[in-house]
């Protein structure tokens, strides 16, 4: 018997179907030679560092830095709490006389390497293991896996790299961590990729707000089919002069008119980070949302594995194209251009671990309709992209007038479309701004020719500020972070992995270091006061996006058995010795650190300001007991929780009128308004009015 082990129960289900066993037990499924079991996720963890020493259980500077491996102690692992009867079940089976070996079936990529060697070792199995290594949960992929295992030990650098990359953050985590929330008084998470990446918001921010716009004048000369413009100019007298110069002279002398053929290559392929900042800029969706909707897609058996950095394919798969791009125009009507050029999407030099994210030609044989939203939405993505990345190139005319008047320099430039060619494909997706033509130019001209003025006119304008980041943005930061200093052949640069940067910006999210502010459309990601203080007194070495980047990089090579894992983690000993033993507290900082609570009315027992606090809306005067609890039972009732705008009716008005309230019992919405008063232990006591009016 052979125990395959996959890294969720979906995945585990749909490899049983294909290998035939189909028999369910208590934790798997067993049939044809085979038991099918899953990992729910990591179900073993690195310990707490009490398990090395009872004194680590309290947090202080002098015991710091707390390094496991330092005087060649071991690294100590745990069962995490909430999966323990699954490992027990695995632990069983693995044990058992009639399993002679192992297929490793956890996603593959590193942390699905992690996963189950983890498991692997907690149980001190020593049987041999295969590797199973899919990028489609296709029943003919997982057939063909199956049919070509590879010897487990093949991966031995990729876990090797996943441990120094597991074991690199917990000593940077809880070290940096430790350190700072001891010397500045509060909770401070530091992470080896989180805290870089919050940097970058950071720093954004700060130019946002130390940006002074300046307003800024151009002239505007038409000439009938052609709009000439000056560059900016700072003053306005001077540009009204200007204006005024050009309409005394009458006519413009051409210096440049020319007129290229060019073309606009169709895009890439997706890979996950590409895929998840398309999704943000069209769609509104996270980070995370697009992860979770495209690997709900692969588990379907609908697309190809997710966790990707390539957007290649591997130069085999040309038939494989060819028959997808026939159910893509089934399953959706995208139709590529007269002309394919399915090469274009072939380069197996730059597929390592995974290709491309494509659909499969399951997307026909299923009701699409049945998917939910967001998984159609990623789905015909995805379609679309392969539609427009075989297609042919965007072909336009681009023209470009420069004119001479009253010795100032005036430019024009004009395009125009001649073969739309890929962007054709996606005529039924609405544009971007950015793709829309530049203009066109109606008239002739060539060089030393003479054109008439018919109007003279100014135009004001005013510089702007860089935009906070989106989803989109911040992935961009993240993904090109550092890579100024990587060299140029590396395979993989900036701070995160494609497969880990929405968890990380999920965590900075939760753990209140960013919030996200905007309208549905556009969700900006802006630090909060914590988060901004948090980076003002982190060091350089830490919030370097450039060293995390080389670090990552390291990694890589690690896989490739070209860098040492010895020398990997001593450097990081010795970072987080070095901070640990020179860090100096920065002066005053215990004013910077201190939250700024911004009033929302007035508190009705005392009259000082109640200010919004992380668990409820209180009085800001320490002799008064009234709060506004934001998780009240009260409102749980009705199915709602007292929101800021909330709270500041009820301080104003004493009242606020709510809308589609919810009956917990009969599930029922009602509109009512509620009514608030005080008690005299200061405490909020609320009644409810079911009528319109409130009376």
């Amino acid at each position: 018997m052979k125990l395959v082990i996959a890294e969720k129960p979906s995945v585990a289900q749909s490899i049983a179907s294909v290998i035939g066993a189909t028999k369910r037990e208590d934790g798997y499924l067993e049939g044809n030679g085979y038991i099918v079991s899953w990992c729910v996720g990591h179900l073993v963890e690195l310990a707490e560092p009490g398990a090395y020493d009872e004194k680590y259980e309290a947090w202080r500077k002098s015991d710091l830095p707390i390094i496991p491996f330092k005087g060649n102690s071991d690294w100590k692992y745990q069962v995490t709490s909430g999966t323990r009867k699954q490992y027990a079940i695995l632990k069983s089976l693995m044990e058992r006389d009639d399993i002679e070996s192992l297929v490793e079936a956890t996603d593959a990529g590193r942390e699905g390497e992690l996963i189950f060697r983890l498991v692997y070792n907690q149980a001190k199995c020593k049987k041999p293991f295969e590797r199973l290594w899919i990028s489609s949960m296709e029943d003919e992929a997982i057939r063909d896996g199956f049919d070509n295992l590879r010897d487990g030990t093949e991966y031995d650098a990729l876990y090797e790299a996943a441990l120094c990359r597991e074991r690199a953050d917990w000593i940077v985590g809880i070290n940096a961590t430790r350190l700072f929330s001891c010397l500045y008084g509060q909770t401070l998470n530091v992470g080896r990729v989180m805290t870089p990446t919050l940097a970058l918001a950071v720093e954004r921010e700060a130019s946002i707000r130390a940006f002074k716009p300046e307003d800024f004048y151009t002239v505007i000369l038409d000439c009938d089919g052609m709009h000439l413009c000056s560059e900016r100019i700072s003053d306005k007298t001077e540009a009204e002069k200007l204006m005024e110069d050009c309409e005394k002279a009458g006519d413009v002398r051409i210096t440049k008119a020319e007129k290229k053929d060019k073309q606009e290559k169709a895009p890439l392929l997706f890979d996950l980070t590409s895929l998840q900042r398309e999704a943000n800029k069209r769609l509104g969706y996270t980070a995370q949302q697009t992860l979770d909707y495209t690997q709900a897609l692969y588990e379907k058996k609908l697309c190809s594995y997710p966790r990707t950095d390539s957007r290649f394919l591997t130069e085999d798969m040309e038939d494989t194209v060819g028959k997808l791009l026939g159910k893509i125009e089934e399953s959706h009507g995208f139709k590529t251009s007269a002309q394919q050029y399915i090469s274009n999407c072939l380069n197996s030099k730059k597929v390592s671990d995974h290709h491309a994210i494509i659909p499969t030609v399951q997307i026909t044989e299923k009701n699409l309709l049945e998917l939910p939203k967001g998984e159609q939405e990623i789905l015909k993505l995805l379609c679309l992209r392969l539609a427009e990345a075989v297609s042919g190139p965007c072909k336009y005319s681009e023209t470009v007038v420069e004119a001479e008047c009253a010795e100032h320099l005036f430019k024009a430039k004009g395009k125009h479309i001649n073969d739309p060619g890929w962007r054709l494909v996606g005529i039924t997706v609405e544009e971007d701004e950015d793709e829309a033509d530049d203009g066109t130019i109606s008239i002739d001209v060539s060089e030393n020719q003479t054109v008439k003025i018919l109007k003279a006119n100014t135009k004001t304008g005013k510089t702007t500020a860089p935009k906070s980041y989106t989803e989109d943005t911040l992935l961009a930061a993240m993904e090109k972070a550092g890579a100024d200093e990587t060299p140029d052949e590396a395979e993989r640069k900036g701070l995160g992995t494609p497969a880990t940067r929405a968890g990380i910006i999920e965590k900075l999210v939760r753990i209140g270091f960013i919030e996200r502010k905007g309208d549905k459309k556009t969700k900006y990601l802006v630090p909060t006061h914590k988060g901004e203080a948090l980076i003002t007194v982190m060091p350089e070495a830490i919030q370097s996006a450039s060293m995390t980047a080389e670090w990552e990089q390291r990694l890589i090579e690690i896989e490739h058995h070209s860098y040492d894992s010895r020398k990997f983690m001593n450097d990081i000993e010795t970072l987080v010795t070095n901070l640990v033993d020179t860090y100096e507290i920065i002066p005053d900082a215990e004013v910077l650190m201190k939250p700024v609570y911004e009033p929302v009315g007035k508190c009705p027992c005392c009259g000082s300001d109640v200010v919004e606090k992380s668990k409820g809306f209180g009085c800001s005067s320490k002799e008064c007991n009234f709060i506004l609890w934001k998780d009240n039972r009260f409102f749980d009732s009705l199915s709602k929780k007292i929101t800021k705008s909330v709270a500041e009716s009820l301080l104003k008005d004493g009242k606020v009128k709510l809308k589609k309230c919810r009956s917990v019992k009969s599930g029922k919405t009602y509109d009512c308004t509620v009514f608030m008063t005080v008690n005299e232990k200061e405490q909020a006591q609320f009644n409810i009015c079911f009528d319109a009016g409130g009376k």
